[in-house]
């Protein structure tokens, strides 16, 4: 029998049954849309923490003071405070790698202006710390190295402290407002940047003078962190080691000691994001690729009871000459072309669902190879849980066939 022949027989059983195979095919469906929209929530929550990391710069760095400790063990509080204005000058000196630095110290409080007042973060910096972010000023302008070298009270601020601050749409620039209880003029608002993938406010913030918050408002002669930019991402790795040799210096640390700070790139944040969210993308892809196991399971199930249905069918057919392999292959068809079947249907199942989760926000991209392996499952889904009710019906006895009731 030609193959011709065998998928008109294949199509006629299943429109025979058609409640019957959707069912069979509707295994097939909820697991191909569930592994695609796992797949793309995935994919997409990747894309979206590397263009968040890319925007705040993939070849920023970032010095902390202390030593590196794992396994939860609490760092000495003189630890914190080995970050001194003799290691930026000597950065600021030798570097090579680095274009830009800008010490870093901060501070949680209440801004106030009028009657209006907020929770926010203030973070004390130099004048190239816009550059090291890539953080424009959209109204007014930046402070100024005089600002920094008079010790300033003046600042830039965050869309969220024009909102909750100026709520009846005051241009801010020039205003004076209130951070624990030391005044700041406001110079100049940031360009928006909303929320990043872990949920924080970006935009909830105040940029001054690293000098002044460190004199006027902490009293401290410490940094809390030093941000730098390496010349470019490639040569992240070169400045790092550039930055280690040059504190260990000004620390005048030994050979045999370890490092009383911390150096992190966006690049190894950025990697340990994606190591994560590929991990958590397989767990989901494979819990949702057990539907397919039990889809599969199904199919054969259907296809056993169709066998023994259809019986005496198979019985005549092999009467008049059909061959076991034409039955074999017979019951195969069916098999596969409800697989195949369902999965089409799953892929548009799965390409619409990942259009409600963007609509709740969720973020998304269907790889186009994820389509692909769902074609290829469900061909070996089809081919491999058909084989068994497809041997089963070529073994019969056509006589045997033809007797049973």
């Amino acid at each position: 029998m030609s193959i011709l022949n065998l998928f008109k027989v294949a199509l006629r059983a299943i429109a025979a049954n058609k409640f019957r195979s959707f069912l069979s095919m509707l295994g097939i469906i909820i697991g191909v849309a569930a592994v695609i929209i796992m797949m793309a929530i995935g994919q997409g929550s990747k894309e979206s923490v590397r263009q968040n990391i890319q925007q705040m710069g993939t070849n920023v760095l970032t010095i902390r003071p202390g030593a590196e400790r794992r396994g939860g063990v609490r760092r000495d509080p003189s630890e914190m405070q080995t970050l001194k204005p003799a290691d930026f000058e000597a950065i600021m000196k030798e570097k090579k790698f680095v274009t830009y630095v800008s010490p870093e110290v901060t501070a949680s409080g209440q801004a106030i202006y009028g009657a209006n007042n907020t929770t926010t973060s203030l973070y004390g910096e130099s004048v190239e710390y816009f550059d090291i972010k890539q953080w424009p000023v959209v109204r007014g302008e930046e402070f100024t190295d005089e600002d920094i070298r008079k010790s300033a009270k003046v600042c830039v601020v965050g869309k969220t402290i024009v909102d909750e601050l100026f709520p009846d749409g005051t241009d801010p620039v020039g205003k004076m407002i209130r951070f624990k209880s030391i005044p700041f003029r406001i110079v100049g608002v940031l360009k928006p940047k909303g929320y990043n993938n872990w949920g924080m406010d970006q935009d909830n913030v105040i940029v001054a003078p690293y000098t002044t918050v460190m004199k006027r408002l902490l009293a401290q002669t410490f940094y809390s962190n030093i941000v730098c930019s390496a010349i470019t991402e490639e040569m992240s790795q070169d400045a790092i080691d550039e930055l280690t040799q040059i504190l260990r210096t000004s620390h005048k640390l030994k050979d045999d000691q370890e490092n009383d700070f911390t150096i992190r790139s966006q690049q190894e944040m950025m990697e340990t994001m994606t190591s994560t969210m590929d991990t958590i993308t397989i767990i989901l892809v494979v819990a949702a690729a057990f539907s397919l196991l039990v889809a599969g399971i199904g199919i054969m199930n259907i296809m056993l009871v169709s066998v023994t249905e259809r019986t005496k069918e198979i019985g005549l057919r092999m009467s008049v000459g059909a061959r076991g392999l034409d039955i074999s292959n017979q019951f195969l068809i069916e098999s596969i072309m409800i697989s195949i079947t369902g999965g089409i249907i799953g892929v548009i199942v799965g390409w619409l669902g990942t259009y409600v989760c963007t609509a709740f926000g969720l973020p998304t991209s269907i790889p186009l190879w994820s389509i692909v392996v769902s074609f290829l499952v469900c061909t070996v889904i089809g081919v491999g849980f058909g084989y068994f009710p497809a041997q089963k019906a070529a073994n019969m006895d056509p006589i045997e066939a033809i007797r049973y009731e």
